[in-house]
């Protein structure tokens, strides 16, 4: 097991492209699954993190460590490409053409496995026992913002408060959930 970073495995991986592979293998299941849970659609969710790490290779370079932690760069990647197909209506694969990558057909086996992975993912004891301990207006403002991707306007409305309330119930939610999680770890 390499005990590198991930910002040092992406700082790597122009000379040792085996850090970006790392990189991947740490992150491939989670960002499976993040798409499977928003696409419904498992072939969706494969060719859309295919093209998030395509893009995450080509542009490896440009991760920039005092900006904040390269899973977060990642997933930033991640949602512009779930913006960018929803938009389109399809999955683009720029950067796969550019770096003159194939596409992967999925059987069936494959398939099942990108929906297991979202429903594991999403299912996580440690997780759901965390968002549990939460009051529940700051479990239903991350839920609302971190898994459903709402606007803070949006919650805010919904819940009838002010969008400085909500960000603060996210912010709140979020910092006892990490620190559970923490020291479960």
């Amino acid at each position: 097991m390499d005990a590198r970073t991930d910002d040092e495995l992406l700082a790597a991986t122009k000379t040792e492209p085996e850090a970006f592979a790392l990189f991947y293998r740490r992150h491939v299941a989670g960002v499976l699954a993040y798409f499977a849970r928003r696409s419904r659609c498992a072939e969706t969710a494969a060719d859309l993190a295919a093209e998030t790490f395509a893009a995450a290779l080509d542009g490896a370079h440009r991760h920039r460590p005092d900006k904040g932690p390269a899973v977060a760069w990642l997933y930033g990647i991640a949602r512009r490409q779930l913006i960018h197909a929803a938009q389109k209506g399809a999955v683009e694969d720029r950067a796969r053409t550019r770096l003159g990558m194939q596409p992967i057909p999925l059987g069936d086996e494959g398939l099942e496995r990108v929906e297991a992975l979202a429903v594991a993912d999403a299912a996580s004891p440690l997780l759901r026992e965390g968002l549990r301990a939460l009051p529940p207006d700051q479990r239903e403002a991350v839920l609302a913002r971190v898994l459903d991707e709402d606007e803070y306007a949006d919650i805010a409305r919904r819940a009838r408060t002010s969008e400085s309330v909500i960000r603060k119930r996210v912010s709140r939610g979020l910092t006892g959930l990490r620190q559970r999680l923490e020291s479960s770890a």
